[in-house]
């Protein structure tokens, strides 16, 4: 029977686009893994003209794969911004060489610069500052830098459940802005609830961190994938949106889709332009094609493909 009312939902006509979520949704970006991206076919297909596309680097995936799947994606017209987790670098050489390689096979100028979720450093970097003290990027005119932010806190880096650590390093990262010739901006783990993050972003501005935000974003997934993911990479309040969903049983067999959580904070930009939320990133955790087809479906003109 579910599959009967997926059906129908299909082929059911088209609501019309809000004009508040498209204009929140463009320049959104999308975060892909190298066997991820080896299902599209042609991401033309699917995204709009400078959609950002993050690659996420895992522990155990070799360098010459990252890159391949940076020159891939950089030739279809795409700007590319790998992952450079600072505990899978071994050293300041071994990042040169990734920066060199990078640049030299995709034409790469920017990065995500984030600690990585590896309990031990494999080398002498385990936190991105550490990354960014280097002066490598810098030295390599690369032209934005993004690092990681964490609106309900992070048990890996503060495991007291404060935010004392994650404060404390946005501080320094605020003062490196003022320093590097990089465009900086946080990109965030997800969440699914827009109250904590509206409170969150509205804090750090008070706090005088100034860096433009670009919101993490679930796509659209199973509920058990989400709540899975969400458990694994330490989501805490807004869990309980996951939590309350499940125990709807009309709702729990239908896949999960960010059209609440994207309208509130959309509503929220619109009433307050000023809003340090600037640009919204996808974790398509439910897979690539589903999430640029959500987006294509509620995004009007920001999302519309380059070969539509």
């Amino acid at each position: 029977m579910a599959l009967l009312n997926f059906k129908k939902r299909e082929s059911a006509e088209k609501a019309p686009v809000n004009p508040t979520v498209e204009a929140f949704l463009k320049d959104y970006s999308i975060e892909v893994m190298p066997r991820t991206a080896e299902k599209v076919e042609d991401f033309r297909d699917l995204l709009p003209e400078g959609t950002r596309v993050y690659i996420a680097h895992i522990e155990g995936t070799p360098i010459e794969d990252m890159v391949k799947t940076a020159k891939r994606i950089a030739a279809e017209g795409f700007p590319v911004m790998p992952h450079f987790p600072a505990r899978i670098i071994k050293d300041a050489a071994t990042l040169e060489n990734w920066i060199a390689m990078y640049q030299g096979e995709a034409g790469v100028d920017q990065a995500l610069l984030l600690a990585g979720g590896v309990a031990k450093p494999h080398g002498e970097f385990h936190c991105s500052m550490q990354l960014m003290e280097t002066g490598l990027f810098d030295k390599a005119g690369f032209k934005r830098l993004h690092v990681a932010g964490h609106p309900e806190g992070n048990k890996d880096i503060d495991p007291d459940g404060s935010t004392k650590n994650v404060d404390e390093a946005l501080r320094w990262k605020q003062k490196f802005n003022e320093t590097t010739d990089a465009e900086m901006a946080l990109a965030t783990q997800f969440a699914f609830d827009a109250k904590p993050i509206i409170a969150w972003a509205d804090g750090l501005k008070a706090a005088g961190i100034d860096l433009p935000i670009h919101i993490g974003i679930a796509g659209p997934a199973k509920l058990q994938t989400l709540i899975k993911f969400a458990i694994a990479c330490g989501v805490g309040p807004s869990l309980k949106v996951l939590q309350k969903r499940a125990m709807d049983v009309s709702k729990l067999l239908l896949p999960y889709e960010p059209t609440d959580v994207i309208t509130a904070l959309a509503e929220h930009k619109a009433a307050n332009p000023e809003f340090n939320i600037t640009n919204v990133h996808f974790f398509p955790l439910g897979g690539i094609k589903t999430n640029a087809n959500w987006a294509i479906e509620n995004g009007g003109a920001s999302a519309k493909p380059v070969n539509s």
